[in-house]
């Protein structure tokens, strides 16, 4: 029900952006979100922004400053611009949702329907 896009290789300092389009699955209040995850770590948390009072939208502390996140309401589409990539940045780029709510949370446990995910490879 979420299908990511836009993700491939990019050399560091270059500039990506992800796409994810949501479907019926969202209601008017939901949460949208960008995950990543690298082999032998866990997903961990990139950005999210609640459908509801988007000033409340978050990025993570190590990113913000070259992550953007936003949303297109009622497209239900979920975008990531990621700007100066670094090698680091390297992972599987996942999307995922939740509705119901506009209180956005930073875990997995938060979100229940995902994205199958969409590669980013930075080269130095």
């Amino acid at each position: 029900q979420l299908v990511e896009s836009g993700g491939g290789s990019v050399q560091a300092g270059g500039s990506l952006e992800l796409s994810c389009v949501g479907s019926t699955y969202l209601t008017e209040r939901y949460c949208m979100a960008w995950f990543r995850e690298t082999p032998g770590k866990e997903r961990e948390v990139v950005a999210y922004v609640p459908s509801v009072g988007e000033g409340r939208s978050w990025v993570s502390d190590s990113l913000r400053g070259r992550f953007a996140i936003s949303l297109i309401k009622d497209k239900y589409t979920l975008n990531l611009k990621m700007n100066s990539v670094k090698p680091e940045d390297t992972a599987m780029y996942y999307c995922a949702a939740d509705r119901d709510t506009s209180v956005c949370g930073r875990r997995v446990r938060h979100y229940v329907v995902w994205g199958l995910g969409t590669q980013v490879t930075v080269s130095p």
